[in-house]
């Protein structure tokens, strides 16, 4: 598999793909209803604008595999060195250690922008993320419970951090 960086020209159909297959089949994206490309266009315009990287993993025939990537987590200034992030695997490509890969990687772009702390808001049935995260020294944080509604069922979501030795020199404003 070979790291990339997503571009909207190449990987937007493959990304939403994977998007809705994780909305029609499973609870790691609390949405109900498919996206469009319209979404993803706008999607890949907000990571441009924010800088935010989207950082793929292709098989060797050129097929995005998965995906990670970050964004704003709240829209107040005192929260600019946190980011939430999110991971998707193809389900065709799934445990063979992409999840970790991508994870990885997204962390060590995390550092290089000099953000300080890693968000992950996952499904608190999602042990698979659970234990990918906590294998990557991400810690539990609190849990909402009944913060969503799908499948006929409440579903609780934890939040999981792994703070980072970034920024060196913080700034106020």
């Amino acid at each position: 598999m070979k790291l990339v960086q997503c571009d909207p020209r190449h990987h937007a159909e493959a990304i939403l793909a994977i998007f809705n297959e994780a909305i029609a089949h499973s609870t790691a994206l609390y949405d109900y209803k498919p996206r469009t490309m319209e979404t993803m266009q706008a999607w890949f315009e907000a990571k441009a604008k924010g800088n935010y990287p989207v950082i793929g993993l292709e098989s060797e025939s050129g097929e995005l595999a998965g995906f990670a990537t970050y964004g704003t987590f709240r829209a107040w200034p005192a929260y600019k060195y946190s980011v939430e992030h999110s991971v998707y695997v193809d389900v065709r490509f799934r445990r063979r250690g992409l999840g970790r890969r991508l994870l990885e990687e997204l962390i060590l772009a995390a550092e290089r922008q000099n953000y300080h702390v890693l968000i992950g808001a996952i499904d608190a049935a999602n042990t698979a993320s659970i234990t990918l995260h906590e294998r990557l020294g991400f810690k539990p944080c609190g849990t909402i419970r009944q913060a969503g509604f799908k499948f006929g069922r409440w579903l609780d979501l934890s939040f999981y951090q792994l703070t980072l030795s970034t920024p060196a020199r913080p700034l106020d404003g």
